[in-house]
């Protein structure tokens, strides 16, 4: 699976963005300037803040406003970062140590509450109120999300629609948010582009999210992430709720048996992940990866030809499921 690498011009936004905020991460507090140091001098590809500047430069012109939501948008996906990490108990973010497992939990959420709350006051003071409202309502909707799918995983019980209720709102919010927010940024998209730019973004995050679940089933480690940790986890993602409709009850109980009793096994995980692919999981999610891609390229195909659309397009078939 090849790597995606954004256009030099959007690569060019983002080193501004950390040249122009980078020093006002740090705080008089030691323990939170070497977390700060150590998150953001690890950074993956900043897609979230790409995506701000890419839906700007596709209706016109990146602002300061741009900039300033950018920012807000990259501290917002850390301090989530961090906080998912203490609900997971993951050990490990993009092949390094997580937070939490070098600082422990009680300064992991602070950390993350800090980088939350110099997100918030960013926003009021520089008057960004519409920023402001944009990023609230994607922190109320990726905690609902989280906290529906922990409920999920209590009980092993989810359905398709509540899967991708949760999906929508615990990854596609912020894919969502990040591209309204450089729209509305630019100065020049209207209210019709507004709405198709969000349905991309939801689609996009959408596909983003069903890849990661399937490469839980994956033995090649990609983007960091080791394989089985959402069975581990019990978390009832797309693969597995697909295979388990396509056995009896009786079947579907010795499985979801096994996750419960025997979640720290890695053997016995394994087995239920062959039991997945063995059912189908893996090509059913492949076919509703396909689906939403196709569904977010006809939106993008709507807008006039460019640069930046032609960027927003290759991002589509890269998140596109072909091979886990």
């Amino acid at each position: 699976m090849s790597e995606y690498t954004f256009p030099a011009i959007f690569q060019g936004d983002i080193k501004k963005l950390n040249e122009m905020f980078g020093p006002q991460l740090f705080s008089k507090t030691a323990v939170l300037n070497a977390i700060t140091a150590y998150v953001f001098g690890h950074k993956g590809k900043q897609l979230r803040p790409a995506l701000v500047f890419l839906s700007a430069r596709i209706f016109g012109e990146v602002t300061e406003t741009t900039y300033s939501a950018a920012y807000m948008v990259e501290l917002l996906h850390n301090a989530t970062l961090i906080h998912d990490d203490v609900v997971d108990d993951a050990e490990k973010r993009r092949n390094l140590l997580s937070v939490k497992s070098i600082w422990k939990n009680k300064v992991a959420v602070l950390a993350g509450d800090y980088y939350l709350a110099k997100g918030l006051l960013f926003a009021m003071e520089h008057n960004e109120i519409k920023m402001l409202e944009i990023m609230s309502n994607a922190v109320r909707e990726m905690s609902e999300g989280e906290l529906k799918q922990i409920e999920n995983a209590k009980t092993l019980e989810n359905t398709e629609e509540s899967y991708f209720d949760i999906i929508k709102n615990k990854t596609a919010a912020l894919f969502r948010s990040s591209m309204i927010m450089g729209a509305y940024s630019s100065h020049a998209a209207s209210e019709d582009d507004i709405a198709k730019i969000s349905k991309i973004a939801e689609y996009l995050g959408i596909a983003f999210q069903i890849r990661d679940d399937a490469l839980d089933y994956s033995k090649t480690n990609i983007l960091g992430k080791a394989s089985l940790n959402d069975l581990q986890e019990n978390k009832m993602t797309l693969p597995l709720i697909y295979a388990l409709q396509q056995v009896s009850l009786a079947e579907r109980t010795k499985i979801k048996w096994q996750m419960k009793t025997k979640h720290s096994d890695k053997a016995a995980m394994q087995s239920v992940a062959d039991f997945v692919i063995a059912h189908g999981g893996i090509t059913y999610v492949q076919q509703k990866s396909q689906s939403f891609c196709e569904q977010a390229k006809e939106l993008c195909l709507t807008f006039p030809e460019s640069e930046s659309r032609k960027a927003l397009i290759d991002l589509i078939d890269y998140v596109r499921i072909s091979e886990v």
